[in-house]
């Protein structure tokens, strides 16, 4: 079956991304253990997106979040403002003062380079988005009134709290609906899910929303991990899959990397069809859902107008 996207006429928006958009630190060149400065952004997997449809294409985005309303929740707001990305759907929720019923999700990353990959560090328990419950989000309105093409959240969302993944449920069972395409990007992390049931409760979560997907996206650890599935035929069982997007079933992906000639036979050894080319890499966080879905709207714009197929 081929993916395909209704028309922008009589919707507001092109994509909507549901999920925990953190205050990200940046220790820069420096260790998050060492530094003694960070500059500071804002980052989510699911709002990433958005982000970069709106700044790359100047698609119009919006994100479904919510935020501790402090003075943290404020510079969150103001990066999201820098972003582009619409904030119609952000909601507000009070604060007792010190965190102890709610709190903004921050997060530490450290940039990777060469044979490094980026090491990160959160520190979101507890958070407004984690909070979220179903009926909190108008999706009648979202959905139906304003409209949207394209639906996108992610694993890393729905593994937040038990609430979360039922908001993830009810969201796309909305949007399948009012005939949006939905995305899913499994993005397993251990940290996310080894606290409330790790694999078992990460397949079991992943499975059942898998039902009402368009467009399911992850690499090799996700679909094992987060699917317990072992090739690309047992993930396109599921009924409404339309399409598969996948950084390579195989996992021989390398960092392009400059080094001497000696560290690139021990890279090849560990790895090999790992590819070397004439320029550093600096590895940024975030960047693979982005690739990813950039690449399947493009190539689906081609034959926008039919409806996807509907949930059985």
């Amino acid at each position: 079956m081929n993916l395909v996207i209704k028309p922008k006429e009589g919707r507001r928006f092109d994509l909507v991304a549901l999920g925990e958009v953190m205050l990200r630190f940046d220790p820069g060149e420096d260790r998050i253990s060492t530094t003694r400065a960070f500059r500071v952004w804002e980052g989510g997997g699911e709002y990433n997106v958005a982000r970069a449809l709106k700044r790359c294409f100047g698609l119009d985005t919006a994100i479904v979040t919510a935020l501790a309303d402090n003075a943290i929740g404020s510079l969150i707001e103001d990066l999201l403002y820098q972003g582009g990305v619409d904030r119609s759907y952000l909601r507000w929720v009070p604060y007792d003062g010190v965190g102890r019923t709610v709190r903004n999700g921050l997060n530490f990353t450290e940039r990777g380079f060469g044979l490094r990959g980026g090491v990160g560090c959160s520190d979101r328990g507890n958070t407004a988005t984690s909070q979220l419950k179903p009926g909190d989000i108008d999706w009648g309105r979202l959905f139906g009134h304003d409209g949207t093409r394209w639906f996108h959240t992610g694993g890393i969302f729905a593994g937040l709290s038990s609430s979360t993944a039922e908001v993830a449920e009810e969201a796309m069972v909305a949007a399948r609906r009012h005939g949006a395409v939905v995305s899913y990007d499994l993005n397993y992390r251990e940290s996310i899910w080894k606290g409330v049931g790790g694999e078992n409760r990460a397949q079991n979560v992943n499975r059942a929303l898998a039902k009402h997907v368009d467009v399911i996206i992850g690499n090799e650890e996700d679909f094992t991990a987060a699917l317990d599935s072992r090739s690309r035929m047992e993930v396109l069982r599921f009924p409404s899959l339309m399409s598969l997007a996948t950084s390579g079933w195989r996992r021989h992906w390398s960092p392009p990397i400059r080094t001497s000639p000696s560290s690139q036979r021990r890279c090849a050894a560990r790895r090999p069809r790992a590819e070397t080319i004439g320029a550093p890499c600096v590895s940024r966080a975030g960047g693979r859902t982005r690739r990813r879905l950039v690449a399947i709207w493009k190539s689906s714009t081609a034959s926008e107008g039919a409806t996807p197929s509907p949930p059985g």
